[in-house]
């Protein structure tokens, strides 16, 4: 049998009284692509960081290709032959995208750095994602997705002999990911061994040799994945069975609430005409670019528009503040959590009441017991796995503070709410959760607009779907007039 790439053997790690790790055991071997599944907080992100540096384990023991493993530092790491792409990116904002790719890996000669030998390995890197991000361009004023493509181009520079992918396609579209697919059966070929972190169980299907699932720390189940079924390992994942994902709902919209009316704004989008009716959830797919975030950012207030109108309930909110949206019974939850949603370094309970102390203070004094007791409430409802709600939301898995962000609209209790990719990393039994809590505020009465590059869960929660295409928001009709074939279709600007 061929000695594994990368090993680990009984791998424990703890976090103050958090056991994170408990015994874990897992190998890839040379040109395979493993799966690792789990939900949120069942210890994935933290073996990650264990084997590319960022942590050290408390106990338990590395190999690389047979030998003792010490990484050290994710630099050390890297240099070992083991990279890993975060979900959460880790560039440097600041700087270009042909800086981003190489950093750390510039060449040089005689101590400068040689530009054109840079210039021509950022241009090859992005060639074989089959994507041309301009390089010269600031790395904050692209999309996630663009960003998400720089961050995996950097890792191929540096030729790993183990990628790590964490959550890889989670912004990106269906062509992206096919040709993200196509770079990874690419590095299989050329005996590269790739760890393959995903909630889209469907990829991991498609692209994984074998597969291993964590839960609560510990490795509960791993074999071939062309001899798996999809509902043994969410059985696996979560302990329990799960009979529907999406809830079903016999929901009558009543009267328009929420008017848009030729919105544009100054780049995207650029003609977005919509009613939004009470107790509805409308769906709006589109390709990543095509002006879906631009749309939420301008009816919320964060962007400027440069004609159109926004009317709720007849009242005109047309360029008002995010704010003034709050007041007005608009709520946000932005696809870029970790610079535009949260506060990393606040408590929970900080960022949950964020937009609504009012319940709890008195003369510009908080009742620290009053808002922790909200926060738990809305914690346990959602399901967020933590220590307590004054921990710091920083050092919650992806989907818990994803959770947060959303129960931030619960609490704010919004009646109009504007869901940008809010499933975005989240694991199957959360999303299920999402999906439950969405389909009861919309029963309730709330209306919910719903920003989704997954066509499943279009399909599955929302009562109508539109189609964005180069910053036209058209074909808004009922959810059973659909196929995720046509969405694509009006997505490609296909009649």
């Amino acid at each position: 049998m061929p000695t594994p790439r990368l090993k680990t053997t009984d791998i424990h790690k703890s976090f103050g009284a958090t056991k994170a790790l408990r015994g874990v055991s897992f190998e890839v071997m040379p040109g395979e692509v493993h799966a690792l599944i789990g939900e949120n907080g069942a210890g994935k992100s933290t073996l990650m960081k264990v084997l590319s540096g960022a942590h050290e384990q408390d106990s338990g023991t590395l190999e690389l290709n047979g030998q003792p493993f010490h990484p050290g530092n994710p630099l050390n790491a890297r240099q070992a032959g083991v990279a890993m792409i975060y979900q959460e990116l880790n560039l440097a904002p600041d700087l270009t995208v042909e800086e981003n790719i190489l950093l750390g890996r510039e060449p040089s000669r005689f101590g400068i750095i040689d530009r054109r030998q840079r210039r021509k390995q950022a241009l090859h890197a992005l060639d074989e994602l089959e994507h041309h991000v301009p390089l010269d361009v600031p790395v904050n004023r692209l999309t996630i997705a663009e960003q998400q493509l720089v961050e995996i181009a950097r890792a191929l520079v540096f030729e790993p002999k183990v990628l790590i992918m964490d959550e890889p396609t989670s912004s990106l579209t269906q062509q992206d990911a096919k040709n993200l697919f196509r770079v990874i059966r690419q590095l299989k070929q050329r005996g590269v061994s790739v760890i393959y972190i995903s909630h889209f169980l469907e990829e991991c299907q498609q692209i994984a040799d074998r597969y291993t699932v964590l839960r609560d720390g510990e490795s509960v189940g791993s074999g071939e994945m062309k001899n798996a079924r999809l509902d043994e390992i969410i059985h696996l994942m979560v302990g329990r069975e799960i009979a529907d994902i999406y809830p079903p709902h016999a929901r009558q919209p009543g009267n328009v609430i929420f008017d848009i009316h030729e919105l544009a704004g100054y780049e995207k989008p650029s003609d977005v005409t919509l009613e939004l009716r009470q107790g509805e959830i409308l769906g709006m797919a589109g390709l990543v670019g095509a002006g879906r975030t631009e749309t939420l950012r301008a009816v919320f207030g964060l962007d400027r528009i440069r004609r159109g109108k926004v009317y709720y309930l007849k009242n005109n909110l047309t360029q008002r503040s995010p704010r003034g949206s709050w007041r007005n019974g608009l709520g946000m939850v932005s696809e870029n959590r970790k610079e535009e949603g949260l506060m990393l370094d606040h408590s929970l309970a900080d960022n949950l009441c964020l937009t609504r102390y009012r319940p709890f203070s008195s003369f510009g004094w908080i009742n620290r017991r009053q808002q922790l007791a909200a926060t738990i409430e809305v914690m346990t409802k959602l399901d967020v796995r933590a220590r307590e709600a004054s921990q710091s939301i920083g050092e919650l898995s992806g989907g818990n503070q994803q959770k947060i962000a959303i129960g931030r609209l619960l609490h704010h209790d919004a009646d109009i709410l504007l869901l940008d990719e809010p499933t975005r990393g989240i694991d199957v039994g959360s999303k299920q959760q999402i999906y439950r809590i969405m389909n009861e505020l919309a029963e309730q009465g709330k209306s919910v607009i719903f920003v989704s590059s997954y066509l499943p869960e279009l399909l599955g929660v929302c009562d109508r779907i539109g189609v964005m295409c180069r910053g036209v928001l058209s074909g808004i009709r009922p959810v059973q007039d659909w196929t995720e074939h046509e969405i694509i279709a009006a997505a490609t600007g296909q009649k």
